[in-house]
C-alpha cells in the first residue's frame, strides 16, 4: 500500500465516463500536502520556509490541517515537532485502516527534500486559492439567482471585490526581505524623479510654496491627516491642494505604454459630508474669485459669470474624480479606490471626513476599535496603492476651553490611532475666526483693540504640522480668502519686489 492511498484514494476521480464527467472536485493535490508535512516532520528547518504565507487553512485535508497547525504551535514554542510529539495531540483516528501514528510514521518515511518544501507549499497555497475562487464564484451565482429584496446589484459586486482583493492579500508569498541594493536603487530613483520635477520636490507639489517646502510634498504611500475645528477650513485646504495637483497633471508614456504622472497627479476624492455639486461649486468659487454663496443664488454680474464659464472652460478636462457617497464603510472606500487606480490611474487620494467612514465590525462594536480599523486601513491602501493618502479628522471640544486655540494631537478626536497610524498629522487654524466671535461693543476700548487684532490676523491661515515621519514640525502659514475658501502662498514682506 503507498503512502498516499489511505487518504488520497477517498478523492480519487470516479470511473471517466460521460456522465461522470459532470462532477468535478475542487482542485487539490493530497500528495503535495503529505510531502511537505513529511519533510517538515523529517527537518523542522523545512517549516521555515513556508510559514510565512501557508496556513492550516490551505490546506485541503482535514487531518492535514490538523497536523499542520499543531505543528506550527510546537516549532514557534521553540519544541520539535515529530511522528513521536504529534501523536499525543491528534488522537486515535481510523484513516482507511491506518492509525494516527502510523500515518505520520508514513509521512515521515516517504517524505520530500526541504530543498523542495516551497515549491510544494506554494502548490498547497495556488490550489487554496482556486477553491477559494470557486467558492466567491459560486456565491455570486447564488446571491443573483436568489438575491434579497434589499440587496442592490452595486453591493453584490462590491462585497465580491472585497473579496477577491482579500484573497489576493491574505497569505502573500511574494514579500519578504528584499537586499539593501535594492532599496538603496528605489532611494536614488526617487531623489532623480525629485531633481527632474518641478519645485526640486519628492513627493507631489501641493500647489503651496511654504507648505512643500516644510513637507518635501505628499509623499506616496504617506498617510496625511489634516485636522481641525468647524469653521477653520479643513475641507477648504483639502479642495484646493487636491485640485491644484489635478490641475498641474503632466504625464509621460513608459515603453510599456502605461502613463506616469510627471507633474501634479490624478486625484480622488471622497465626499463623504458635501454633495459633488457643493464641492464644484466651492472649486469654481476659488478658480473664479467670485463667491460661492453668490454662485448659489444666482446673484452675479455679467462679469463675473463669465469668469465663471472660463473657469468651468478650463477646469473640464483635469483627472478630478469626486465619490459623493455618504456613510461608506472603508470595505468600500479601499475597493472603490482600486477600481479607480486599475482603471484610470491614481496617484493622490482625498477622505473628507474620516469620523464618517464605518468600520466592517457591527455596530454594538467599541468605536475606538472601529476608527482604529479605518485608520489601519487607510494606511495600508496608501503603502498597497503607493500614493498619499490626505483625511480629514475632526477635532475634540477641549480645543475650545483654551486660552490658546491652536490644536494639539491630543485633541484628535476617539483614538489614538489617528495619531499613531499617520506619517503627517496637520492642524488648521486661523485665528481670525476666534477673534472675530469676541467683539465688543462699539466705541469702547475694547473695540479699539479689537479692531487692531483683527487687522493682524485677517485672511491669514496657519497649518501646523504637529507630526511628520519624515521632516520637521512646526507652523507654516498661508493666505486665506474666506469668500471663495480660498488657500494661497502668503506674500511675505521680504519676498516682495523692491518699490520703484
Amino acid at each position: 500500500m503507498s503512502a498516499v492511498e489511505p487518504i488520497a484514494g477517498r478523492f480519487a476521480l470516479l470511473a471517466n465516463t460521460h456522465e461522470q464527467q459532470t462532477y468535478r472536485l475542487a482542485p487539490h493535490n493530497i500528495e503535495a500536502e503529505q510531502a511537505l508535512l513529511g519533510a517538515i516532520l523529517v527537518n523542522n528547518d523545512a517549516f521555515d520556509r513556508v510559514s510565512d504565507f501557508l496556513k492550516a487553512e490551505h490546506f485541503h485535508e482535514e487531518t492535514h490541517r490538523r497536523v499542520f497547525e499543531i505543528t506550527q504551535q510546537l516549532i514557534r514554542a521553540g519544541k520539535v515537532a515529530s511522528p513521536v510529539t504529534l501523536k499525543t495531540f491528534l488522537g486515535d483516528h481510523d484513516l482507511g485502516g491506518m492509525t494516527i501514528p502510523q500515518y505520520l510514521a508514513r509521512l515521515a518515511a516517504e517524505a520530500t527534500t526541504i530543498i523542495n518544501a516551497e515549491d510544494y507549499g506554494r502548490t498547497i497555497y495556488d490550489l487554496a486559492i482556486r477553491r477559494n475562487l470557486i467558492a466567491i464564484g459560486e456565491d455570486v451565482v447564488n446571491t443573483a439567482y436568489d438575491s434579497p429584496v434589499d440587496l442592490s446589484p452595486r453591493t453584490q459586486i462590491e462585497e465580491a471585490e472585497r473579496r477577491l482583493y482579500e484573497i489576493a492579500e491574505q497569505g502573500r508569498y511574494d514579500g519578504g526581505f528584499q537586499s539593501f541594493s535594492d532599496a538603496l536603487r528605489t532611494a536614488i530613483d526617487t531623489a532623480a524623479k525629485a531633481y527632474e520635477r518641478d519645485g526640486k520636490l519628492s513627493g507631489v507639489s501641493t500647489g503651496l510654496t511654504d507648505l512643500d517646502q516644510k513637507m518635501g510634498g505628499l509623499q506616496s504611500s504617506d498617510l496625511i491627516i489634516v485636522a481641525g475645528r468647524p469653521g477653520m477650513g479643513k475641507t477648504a485646504l483639502a479642495t484646493n491642494i487636491a485640485f491644484n495637483i489635478a490641475k498641474a497633471y503632466e504625464y509621460e508614456v513608459r515603453p510599456d505604454g502605461a502613463k506616469i504622472a510627471k507633474n501634479g497627479g490624478i486625484v480622488a476624492f471622497f465626499s463623504l459630508e458635501m454633495s459633488a455639486e457643493q464641492l464644484a461649486t466651492r472649486v469654481i468659487a476659488e478658480q473664479s474669485g467670485v463667491p460661492s454663496y453668490k454662485i448659489r443664488r444666482g446673484d452675479i454680474q455679467d462679469q463675473e459669470f463669465h469668469r465663471i464659464s472660463e473657469a468651468a472652460r478650463d477646469m473640464q478636462s483635469i483627472p478630478f474624480y469626486i465619490d459623493q457617497t455618504g456613510g461608506i464603510s472603508i470595505a468600500q472606500l479601499v475597493a472603490r479606490a482600486r477600481r479607480l487606480k486599475r482603471q484610470k490611474g491614481l496617484d493622490v487620494l482625498v477622505v473628507d471626513y474620516l469620523q464618517l467612514l464605518t468600520g466592517s465590525k457591527s455596530r454594538g462594536e467599541n468605536r475606538v476599535q472601529e476608527l482604529t480599523e479605518i485608520t489601519t486601513g487607510l494606511k495600508a491602501l496608501a503603502k498597497e496603492l503607493n500614493v498619499p493618502v490626505i483625511a480629514l479628522s475632526q477635532l475634540s471640544r477641549q480645543v475650545e476651553s483654551r486660552d490658546d486655540k491652536r490644536p494639539q494631537l491630543s485633541d484628535l478626536r476617539e483614538s489614538g490611532s489617528i495619531e499613531q497610524d499617520a506619517d503627517v498629522v496637520m492642524f488648521v487654524f486661523r485665528e481670525e475666526y476666534y477673534i472675530k466671535n469676541k467683539q465688543p461693543r462699539e466705541g469702547t476700548e475694547e473695540f479699539t483693540n479689537w479692531l487692531a487684532e483683527m487687522e493682524r490676523a485677517h485672511g491669514k491661515a496657519e497649518v501646523i504640522i504637529g507630526k511628520q515621519r519624515h521632516g520637521p514640525t512646526g507652523t507654516v502659514e498661508l493666505q486665506f480668502d474666506a469668500e471663495v475658501t480660498r488657500f494661497s502662498n502668503l506674500a511675505r514682506e521680504d519676498s516682495l519686489p523692491e518699490p520703484i
